[in-house]
């Protein structure tokens, strides 16, 4: 949908400060020992964008040796010495913010508002963790011997490891490698081969910030190369951390082999959001909201509404105002005006919604709006009706601009019906009725709730799920925990004088 020669003209517009196509590890710019790349491709246009290294074990292995060597002196820096560091970070991200966009709308493929807004929204994690650091506190507690005192304080983990996914290439790097260095560890991360560029592009920012070497590494790798650095992460015994936001079956099995060397781990992984409309609902707000997390970021999203669910009074009503708001959406390349949907990330991404439409039509659902494939990894924003619990796209994330509609009789069906998944991260419901509000909200088995909202993630709020959507929390002032460890401290020897 655009020529390879203006996208090699907006390659261009990246300088090369921050199109970087090397590895970065301790320090240093590198390349594959034996030399090896891959191809980092544009979803719009399947060009190719850049090559970056496929790093093995032996380049993580180091990259860890690195962290581990900066880690005495980086916890050694006073909280307010690292919030300069991280806040003089978020500054110079704000002053590329137009670069950093364009980089992902290259890699990623999403439109360019929602990359601007992602670079904020990523930046945002450097700044709320740049305060944080300073409140790192601690407790006295009373003591049950009166010659004692107990203390108990927090302190870094050590060195860490990041795994981050390719839907938000660089807001995922920066909630993770926030917190981490904020409080004193230092870190070594795998972006997804999809979307190195944006990972790679903050370690050139961290680095002129003052981010000392070793303190955060960036190490490449495909596909194949994944598992294998992957495997150097959660077995090397420096590593004591591991914070993954990915798919729930790879979150396992990091899980796994994190139980062997008993390395803390937070993890956010898959989710199977309802979105639940009530009769009472404003169906004005209920539409903007399913907007929202349903056709953002072409449906590419953690949290986007896998499951809409509508009460039988409004949903003819609800239906009707959905089907033309969809119909609407502007579809393309997402440096072209006014586009709303991009392309999906990859082959296998098209795929994956085709067979989870195709399932569910053989089983008795009906298209309404959409007509699948547009053009290469372009796909229709579409919604399907009737859709029952024993489709594939009410069992697992479609992570398409498809949405799947439901009819529901009562609030407890609605509640049974969204609570019937193994995943617990996000959940939506539209409702003015406010003891409705409470029981619902109480009932969800969700660690996040959009109540009449779609749009429901910030810097300022904890960020995770329940169930087999993961563990841990990323964001917020609950943010540090998972970076940090507690000491309690008997202090003896204090026995009143006589």
């Amino acid at each position: 949908m655009r020529s390879p020669t203006r996208y090699r003209r907006r390659v261009a517009t990246v300088s090369s400060d921050l199109l970087r196509t090397q590895a970065y590890v301790g320090g240093q710019w590198i390349d594959a020992d034996d030399g090896r790349s891959f191809p980092v491709v544009n979803p719009s246009t399947r060009e190719t964008i850049a090559d970056v290294p496929r790093l093995g074990a032996a380049e993580t292995r180091r990259a860890v040796e690195a962290a581990d060597q900066a880690l005495p002196a980086w916890r050694a820096w006073s909280a307010k010495e690292r919030a300069a560091v991280l806040r003089r970070l978020a500054s110079l991200a704000a002053e590329r913010e137009g670069e950093l966009a364009t980089l992902m709308v290259l890699e990623q493929g999403k439109p360019m508002a929602e990359a601007r807004t992602e670079v904020a929204y990523a930046l945002s994690f450097y700044e709320w963790f740049a305060e944080e650091a300073k409140r790192l506190d601690g407790a006295i507690v009373p003591s049950p011997w009166p010659d004692k005192r107990i203390l108990v304080t927090r302190e870094p983990v050590g060195v860490t490891a990041g795994i981050t996914p390719w839907n938000f290439p660089s807001a995922m790097v920066t909630r993770k490698s926030a917190p981490a260095l904020a409080v004193g560890c230092t870190m070594v991360l795998k972006p997804a081969e999809q979307t190195p560029l944006s990972a790679l592009a903050l370690a050139a920012l961290a680095a002129e910030a003052g981010v000392p070497p070793g303190v955060f590494s960036v190490v490449t790798g495909d596909a194949t190369d994944a598992p294998v650095i992957g495997a150097e992460l959660t077995s090397n015994p420096r590593v004591r951390k591991l914070g993954f936001t990915g798919s729930t079956e790879v979150g396992k099995l990091l899980m796994r082999q994190c139980a062997e060397q008993v390395m803390k781990v937070s993890l956010e992984l898959g989710g199977n959001a309802p979105f639940i409309v009530f009769d009472d609902a404003d169906l004005e707000v209920a539409v903007t909201a399913a907007m929202v997390c349903k056709f953002r970021n072409s449906g590419q999203t953690c949290i986007s509404a896998n499951r809409m669910l509508v009460q039988e009074g409004i949903y003819d009503d609800f239906l009707a105002r959905l089907t033309d708001a969809v119909g609407r959406l502007e579809v393309g390349d997402g440096f072209a005006e006014g586009v709303q949907v991009g392309p999906l990330i990859d082959e296998p991404a098209v795929t994956k919604v085709e067979a989870h439409v195709g399932d569910a039509l053989e089983l008795g659902a009906e298209v309404v709006t959409g007509n699948g494939r547009i053009d290469g990894q372009f796909y229709s924003p579409s919604i399907l009706v009737d859709v029952t619990p024993e489709m594939r796209m009410s069992r697992e994330e479609t992570f398409g601009p498809v949405a799947a509609i439901a009819r529901f009789a009562t609030e407890d069906e609605a509640v049974r019906i969204a609570n019937a998944t193994p995943y617990g991260l996000a959940a939506y419901y539209m409702t003015t009725d406010l003891g409705r509000t409470w029981r619902v909200g109480e009932a969800l088995e969700y660690g996040i709730l959009g109540v009449n909202t779609g749009l429901i993630s910030t810097e300022v709020a904890p960020f995770g799920g329940v169930k087999e959507s993961g563990i841990g929390r990323e964001g917020s002032s609950y943010g540090t925990d998972d970076w940090t460890e507690l000491k309690y401290w008997a202090v003896g020897g204090l026995a009143p004088a006589h």
